[in-house]
């Protein structure tokens, strides 16, 4: 584990400062929140746990959960106004530091665009630093699948994202935090990557990480 002031360092060397969300900048998995709030929480937890510790590809796991939550607009909407996420304690006063230094920050999650930018509002995080997953709607509200061109939505897809940032802002070090095996699979081409284990330990993550740490 790096010590307070070694990861202090690595943080004044970045130009940019990319976060997975869920189970790292806000303490729930939103998609279990999902699920619990359409009532297959058990069923989708366990799926959940099994992708973000890599025994599953990540595409074929959000396919499979999705197709039993079947959330409709209305269910998304109304999660996120009765139910919102709760920011991981420190988060909010690192990002703001971060941006004080000039920091871009982003947030890149395997969960889902209209909670993810609910969150990044709440963390003054602009929309165009938001890369997640789309859900699809029919018109009278109902769920119709998810835009699968994402690259957020397979595995090895934060990387790709990453590669994108890297090559449109000419960013010299990238710093990938996250708790999940999708997070730490981005590095390279993120220059390094912290695992973060404040609200869950994955322990694929825990013993392969260069850094872990909490906030």
């Amino acid at each position: 584990m790096v010590s307070h002031s070694e990861l202090r360092e690595l943080f004044c060397a970045a130009d940019a400062v990319c976060f997975d969300v869920d189970s790292t900048v806000i303490r729930e998995e939103g998609i279990d929140e999902l699920a619990k709030f359409c009532g297959v929480e058990d069923a989708v937890s366990e799926m959940t746990r099994r992708a973000m510790g890599g025994a599953v590809p990540f595409k074929a796991a959000l396919t499979e959960r999705l197709s039993l939550i079947q959330p409709s607009r209305e269910q998304v909407q109304r999660l996120i106004a009765e139910h919102p996420p709760h920011l991981t304690p420190g988060i909010r006063e690192l990002v703001s530091r971060l941006q004080e230094r000039n920091v871009q920050v982003f947030l890149i999650s395997g969960g889902f665009r209209s909670i993810v930018e609910h969150v990044a509002s709440k963390l003054n995080i602009p929309p165009t630093n938001v890369f997640a997953n789309r859900l699809k709607f029919y018109f009278n509200g109902e769920y119709a699948g998810f835009d699968e061109m994402q690259p957020t939505a397979e595995s090895g897809g934060k990387g790709k994202v990453i590669k994108l940032l890297k090559e449109k802002f000419h960013f010299k070090k990238i710093v990938m935090i996250g708790d999940g095996a999708t997070d730490m699979e981005a590095c390279p081409p993120a220059d390094v990557f912290i695992g973060f284990g404040g609200n869950v330990i994955r322990q694929q993550v825990k013993d392969n990480a260069e850094c872990c740490r909490s906030f």
